[in-house]
């Protein structure tokens, strides 16, 4: 590789998903044949002293505080937002601007007037071939990848039913302390757009309609939590302040999609017992296909074609060299984890970038759920019953 043509990249944000995207431009280049070398420059953190660590600790050549001054530099050629929601347009428009390619964290902002300011700077960057990106991850999970060729193909006829629930249980403490994604400032709002947004793309994603209108509720279970003390997550406890919690703990919303297909969504973080359960199931008129992360390499296919005696939901190992990106891992049966998708969104965005293509999903993308988000959240404050996106 050394021959290649570096693609050095500076990442900001060093949290949760500055530790999967480090881990991913690490790994990719190893299992991949990419026609860029992606160098790990920089990593960005308003704590000089945290992200020292994480530059030692995950590889990057080095740290800073200030990504103004990161994105001004010649050296870097790519910008990678791990940031919370709140940063995203400030960075990514300035990152645009400066020349650099852009990978920004899901979901693309915290409002769609945000969101349409920064996918018109990519616009804008793509004449000077300057790509943006947003990071959708589990469209790269392998099963989910094969559930979009089965369903895109016809292997279940005509869609009519979807189904998707994403479901974790990590706020049912009502103890739980303050974090930045319970202030709506910060993060735009809760499970809706944490991870409702991840079922929406992935929806859209796999069928190839698009949410048109939408019916849906918010509710609040904990409306307040005690603050972080001093060293919360180095060692440290909740204080006995307590602060208010400004976003939704629990979004349900029912959406006609583009083509008549009807779909029902939950997002909630208080499924009590479901760790990462995020769960699809797609229903036509000759067969149906089904998944839950929770079991990652699997997906059940039912083919409503077979003769009536054997018809019934069948498992699908989804390990083959067949299958989406799985030829350049491990043997088949051998199978991959949550961490892979981000290699395989490395993967991609190289190879995009290389051969001068927009990448998908664009910010374009991005936007087009950022709508779906705000107007589920429009029809939960008027309590309408269908709102257009």
């Amino acid at each position: 590789m050394a021959d290649k043509k570096p693609l050095r990249v500076a990442m900001i944000g060093y949290g949760f998903m500055g530790a999967a995207h480090s881990q991913a431009w690490s790994v990719a280049p190893k299992f991949f044949d990419l026609p860029l070398r992606p160098e790990l420059a920089v990593v960005v953190g308003r704590d000089a002293e945290r992200a020292a660590d994480v530059a030692t600790r995950f590889g990057w050549e080095s740290s800073a505080t200030d990504w103004r001054e990161v994105i001004r530099r010649d050296d870097i050629d790519l910008v990678d937002i791990c940031a919370p929601g709140d940063t995203h347009a400030e960075i990514a428009i300035a990152s645009l601007a400066a020349g650099k390619h852009v990978l920004c964290e899901k979901p693309l902002a915290n409002s769609a007037q945000d969101a349409i300011l920064m996918a018109e700077a990519a616009e804008s960057a793509l004449a000077a071939g300057v790509f943006a990106m947003v990071g959708f991850t589990y469209r790269r999970v392998p099963a989910i990848s094969f559930a979009r060729e089965l369903v895109r193909s016809g292997r279940i006829g005509t869609l009519r039913r979807v189904q998707a629930n994403y479901l974790q249980d990590w706020l049912v403490d009502e103890n739980a302390p303050m974090t930045w994604r319970l202030d709506k400032t910060r993060a735009g709002s809760g499970s809706l757009g944490d991870i409702g947004a991840h079922a929406v793309d992935a929806v859209q994603f796999i069928t190839g309609q698009t949410v048109s209108s939408v019916s849906g509720t918010l509710h609040t279970f904990v409306a307040e939590r005690p603050l972080l003390g001093e060293g919360i997550g180095l060692g440290g406890t909740a204080s006995d302040e307590r602060g208010t919690v400004t976003v939704d703990d629990s979004a349900l919303f029912t959406a006609r999609l583009s083509d008549g297909a009807l779909a029902s969504f939950e997002a909630t973080r208080f499924a009590t017992g479901r760790k990462n359960a995020f769960r699809l199931e797609f229903s036509g008129s000759t067969g149906a296909v089904s998944f839950d992360l929770e079991r990652m390499n699997e997906l059940e296919f039912y083919d409503g074609t077979d003769a009536a005696g054997e018809r019934g939901f069948r498992r699908i190992l989804v390990t083959e060299p067949e299958h989406p990106y799985a030829a350049a891992w491990w043997p088949t049966g051998h199978g991959l984890g949550y961490e892979h998708a981000f290699s395989h969104q490395v993967r991609d965005l190289v190879l995009d970038i290389a051969a001068g293509r927009q990448p998908e999903p664009s910010f374009a993308d991005g936007l087009q759920v950022q709508t779906v988000l705000e107007a589920i959240e429009r029809s939960a404050a008027s309590r309408s019953e269908w709102t257009t996106v």
